[in-house]
């Protein structure tokens, strides 16, 4: 049975796409170091693989807050901070101060995702949050697919727009979850003592294997944001082809998720991962063929059904794997898998492209894509057995608090 999602998660919902409808900065922040400050293509692999290792430090931190604090007060300090440091950024001219800016700002600008997370599994009952995860999915590439668009003309008049801009969206949002959303951290059970938040992940084999998992689709997907620019750019199109070409990416979210959520609502979540990671991996494959515009839309387009299967239903398994005084932390967890993949996708695809070449590269990203999916194969049947007893779990504990 379908039930309505409670307002405050539409809140958050809200909140994330005024967000990323001012998203600009990541979008064109390659462009903007080798074009505007003359960095050379390995020190802004460099520069993003910074801001990637600031977000693993984010999420982390932000996630164990996030239990002991509460969800509404991290998110605050997040998105606040990450409001200052982009206009902090956007002033920095020399290559310290840039590196400098781009650590911290992965801190805070990542540190959103845990609370973000922990919110709406909080909100949303269990049967419903593969939807709910869908829905919010649709709200971040909708924005993604506006500023991509935007951007690529805002850029026109000077990347110092692109920053002001973005901070000036990331503190809109900021101002709608404090004024609209309360806090949502669950009430502990009587008698019972917070478990040790590091000892308990690192028990948990099915877990940290899913995160495992998620690193090497993320290695794959997070390639579009630092060496697919650069690929066009050596087939001399122009960075804004490149916002249009990826804009596709947002686009068919856009349009075909809602077709998506009707999909995926009778699938096994566990066994849509292997799925996405094989469409992933042939979209991004495919590219080691691409030179004209039409062929690089066309290879968006195949990993964007990859990522529209890949995100809602890791986001509703990764809710179901979390035991819920402890949300946060496992939220954090899985961030710092997409935050190392920030730091090693522009990493490692720039020295691999500068050795063997993009042909290499593409092709590389297909054979992670493809052992991703083995893995997620084989361990379904763990996972569906976790998510079965930590719902269970769940269900005991609120008894308990309700008696």
């Amino acid at each position: 049975m379908r039930h309505r999602l409670p307002s405050q998660f539409w809140i958050v919902w809200t909140a994330t796409l005024i967000n990323r409808a001012g998203g600009f900065v990541g979008i064109f922040l390659t462009i903007y170091l080798t074009t505007e400050r003359g960095f050379s293509e390995s020190a802004a692999g460099l520069v993003l693989g910074l801001y990637g290792l600031g977000g693993a430090i984010g999420v982390m931190a932000a996630g164990h807050l996030t239990d002991r604090w509460g969800r509404r007060p991290t998110v605050l300090i997040a998105m606040g901070s990450a409001a200052v440091l982009m206009v902090g950024l956007g002033f920095a001219h020399s290559g310290p101060a840039i590196m400098a800016g781009a650590l911290a700002l992965g801190m805070a600008a990542e540190g959103a995702r845990p609370p973000l997370g922990a919110m709406i599994a909080d909100l949303v009952p269990a049967q419903d949050r593969g939807r709910a995860f869908s829905v919010y999915f649709w709200a971040i590439n909708l924005g993604f697919a506006t500023a991509a668009i935007l951007a690529g003309f805002a850029a026109g008049s000077g990347y110092l727009t692109l920053f002001l801009a973005d901070a000036a969206t990331t503190a809109a949002a900021a101002i709608l979850i404090a004024v609209k959303i309360r806090e949502t951290r669950p009430a502990p059970a009587p008698k019972t003592q917070e478990r040790s938040g590091l000892a308990a992940l690192g028990r948990d084999r099915v877990f940290l294997g899913f995160v495992a998992c998620n690193l090497l689709v993320a290695l794959v997907l997070l390639q579009h944001m630092s060496m697919l620019p650069l690929a066009m750019i050596d087939d001399d199109l122009s960075p804004k082809t490149f916002g249009v070409v990826i804009a596709l990416n947002g686009v068919l979210i856009v349009l075909g998720q809602p077709l998506v959520t009707r999909l995926l609502a009778t699938r096994r979540e566990a066994l849509v991962a292997p799925v996405a990671a094989v469409v992933i991996g042939a979209g991004f494959g495919l590219t080691a063929l691409a030179h004209v515009p039409v062929w690089y839309g066309a290879t968006v387009l195949i990993w964007t059904v990859g990522e529209m299967l890949n995100a809602p239903s890791n986001a509703a398994l990764l809710a179901g794997l979390s035991p819920a005084d402890m949300r946060g932390r496992y939220q954090g967890a899985y961030g710092l898998s997409w935050q190392a993949a920030s730091f090693l996708a522009p990493t490692l695809g720039g020295a691999v492209r500068d050795l063997a070449g993009n042909t290499a590269l593409w092709l590389g990203c297909l054979g992670l894509a493809l052992a991703a999916a083995a893995w997620s194969l084989l361990a379904a049947p763990a996972r569906e057995r976790r998510v079965a007893a930590v719902t269970t779990a769940a269900q005991a504990r609120e008894d308990l608090v309700t008696i």
